[in-house]
């Protein structure tokens, strides 16, 4: 059960919803701003409403995939494996060459379900790091991080603990070329349009 909750986990989480919000206004992605295919790059190109709708979309597959494996009795492992494996679908679609997103919103999904206080935690990091340095970036990896921690610090069971650490460890790669721009000072700041 825990390998099919693993597998429809993926599949959840490969679904391209912010390529093909920008597709329906002509843009795509892959070409476009930070070629990136995740909100912030719908932002800077597609406008605030698409980007809100993406990045609900994106969190909103984070969680059902939770839920489906939890609905599956895949048990608190299973849950955390299929959440994990969503923002794995989230980063590398097959449906676009394994070419996605980076994960923020799919992770805010999986573990608003899995481990709320932390994601509170998390997100409250997101808000206040953003703030003070208009980077999104910034604030995703600076989130992740903070969800791990707060995961362990907290308490959480031991399968939502692995799996916070594993969704940190994939997004903080996922913005190693924003880390380098930032520490370059060549990173695009908070609503910049294109």
């Amino acid at each position: 059960m825990t390998v099919v909750a693993i597998v429809a986990g993926y599949l959840i989480g490969s679904i391209p919803f912010a390529y093909l919000l920008s597709r329906r206004r002509g843009i795509d992605l892959r070409a476009v701003g930070s070629r990136n295919v995740g909100a912030a790059n719908v932002l800077r190109t597609a406008g605030a409403l698409s980007a809100i709708t993406a990045l609900s979309l994106d969190a909103a597959k984070g969680y059902v995939a939770v839920a489906v494996a939890w609905g599956m009795t895949a048990g608190p492992g299973g849950a955390a494996a299929a959440g994990v494996a969503s923002i794995l679908g989230h980063v590398y679609t097959p449906w676009l060459g394994f070419r996605g997103g980076k994960g923020v919103a799919t992770g805010a999904g999986v573990f608003a379900l899995l481990a709320p206080a932390a994601t509170a935690i998390a997100a409250l990091v997101f808000v206040l790091t953003v703030m003070t340095s208009r980077f999104v970036s910034a604030g995703s990896v600076a989130a992740s991080v903070a969800l791990a921690v707060a995961t362990l610090a907290g308490g959480s069971l031991r399968p939502v603990q692995v799996g916070a650490l594993a969704a940190a460890l994939i997004i903080v790669l996922r913005h190693r070329g924003n880390l380098v721009r930032l520490v370059a000072g060549t990173e695009r700041p908070l609503g910049e349009r294109l």
